[in-house]
């Protein structure tokens, strides 16, 4: 009995990480449609002559420029979000069986390790501040924290399903 009470609240908590993480996927998506103006924002916080507002003005008048002249360029950033929010879905199969897709878990946590190494290669041969690099692989980082975690209370839930099966037989 106490192992069907482990495994219950094991399933609560993978429920609950994943939801958090979907969330955080669906909103790095969306959040990448409306880029000039969350660039607008964010380069009010700082002082142009700072290296953060001095990189966040540069990319601002970047995307200005580039959505006044070349606007089907951000159709690019729209299927970003659209990846983002498919992945996310992806996950629901982990939330309804968590031992069954155990591989969809594994696959995200290789997709957050795999952000490091790209952020900084693509990053550097783009031109992109080492700091900022750095904030990108911060994503993957906190992504793999509720992965982990559910990845180890999936491992839980299967070593407590053999304990019982070994005990009923």
């Amino acid at each position: 009995m106490q192992s069907a009470f482990k495994i219950k609240k094991n399933r609560r908590d993978i429920r609950t990480w994943l939801v958090l993480f979907m969330s955080a996927l669906v909103m790095s998506g969306i959040t990448a449609i409306p880029a000039r103006q969350e660039l607008c924002i964010a380069a009010k916080f700082f002082d142009e002559s700072s290296s953060v507002g001095s990189w966040l003005h540069e990319v601002f008048f970047a995307i200005r420029n580039t959505e006044e002249k070349y606007p089907f360029l951000f159709y690019g950033y729209d299927w970003l979000a659209f990846a983002h929010i498919v992945l996310a879905i992806a996950f629901i199969g982990p939330y309804k069986d968590p031992v069954k897709n155990k591989w969809v878990i594994e696959f995200g946590s290789i997709a957050c390790m795999l952000i490091i190494p790209f952020a900084l290669i693509v990053g550097y041969f783009r031109g992109i501040p080492f700091w900022w690099r750095l904030i990108d692989c911060s994503f993957g980082i906190i992504g793999l924290v509720p992965l982990g975690i559910c990845y180890n209370k999936i491992n839980a839930i299967e070593n407590l399903q053999r304990q019982t099966s070994a005990y009923e037989n």
